[in-house]
């Protein structure tokens, strides 16, 4: 029982290693420019949801967002990994 154990472990680690080889991931952006906060936060989750469904890649992990109010306008950076 033991041994069997230990072999279904090496092999789901060599499946897992081997899935995570052939992804490649790379950060992913997206921005907006909206009059209030909450509407350039939806936006730039928008733009970032597009960007990476355009490049053919499966989001992965948090989105980080940063935003800058100005005058006017707010500017909203997101950007999340994004893996193929």
């Amino acid at each position: 029982m033991r041994r069997s154990g230990f072999i279904v472990a090496l092999a789901l680690s060599l499946v897992a290693g081997s899935a995570a080889a052939g992804a490649e991931c790379k950060t992913i952006g997206g921005s907006a420019d909206m009059v209030t906060t909450d509407l350039a936060k939806f936006m730039a989750e928008a733009a970032l949801k597009n960007a990476i469904a355009s490049h053919g890649m499966k989001p992965a992990g948090p989105v980080s967002m940063t935003c800058k109010e100005d005058t006017f306008t707010t500017n909203c950076k997101a950007f999340r990994k994004a893996c193929s």
